[in-house]
């Protein structure tokens, strides 16, 4: 009887055991699900905001034109950016693209820094300021998509959860990260 109970203890012990794993696979499952929405989420966040900046880029190369005609090079460098963007699938893609209209937009202004009309037309001011605003969002965006591969990766490389992410084919993914010749944010002070 000893033995028999011993063993059913034991057989207890192990279910117990078992069920904690279980609850600990369904656990890392689901946070991997939720993690990976989430970076999804704050990719299209990124999306939305360069669409934002993309769509105002027109309006002001439109603004720029008319004062300075002779500028040719600096407005095809600002639409190649731009179509740039909108073909980006990755945020290594995106990344690359934003740090080339981030270089054509550097040009646009220095352009219109030689034109003091300019620099005080009422429309062109608005547009330099909402640039500015989308400039900020693009950033919060970028610092949440971060902030949510930071959450994934971590959980798809400490152990435990390595080996139930690996199970699952969860992969550590990338950062958008700007290269380092890049992160000097653009001057639009006039």
């Amino acid at each position: 009887m000893l033995e028999w109970l011993l063993a059913g203890g034991f057989v207890v012990v192990l279910l117990v055991v078992l069920l904690v794993v279980l609850a600990y696979v369904i656990y890392v499952y689901n946070k991997l699900i939720t993690l990976d929405q989430n970076i999804k989420n704050a990719f299209a966040q990124i999306s939305v905001q360069l669409k934002m900046r993309t769509d105002l880029i027109p309006n002001l190369v439109e603004t720029v034109k008319g004062y300075a005609k002779h500028e040719r090079t600096v407005f095809e460098n600002v639409t190649k950016a731009r179509a740039a963007i909108m073909k980006a699938k990755t945020p290594g893609e995106m990344a690359e693209a934003d740090n080339m209209l981030t270089g054509a937009l550097k040009s646009l202004f220095a352009v219109a820094e030689n034109y003091p009309k300019l620099r005080a037309n009422k429309n062109f001011l608005q547009l330099q300021e909402k640039l500015g605003e989308i400039e900020q969002k693009i950033a919060y965006a970028r610092q949440s998509y971060n902030d949510t591969i930071t959450m994934y990766n971590r959980l798809v490389l400490y152990f435990p959860s390595k080996i139930i992410a690996g199970m699952l084919g969860h992969k550590e993914k990338e950062y958008f990260e700007i290269p380092e010749k890049e992160k000097e944010a653009p001057k639009v002070k006039f």
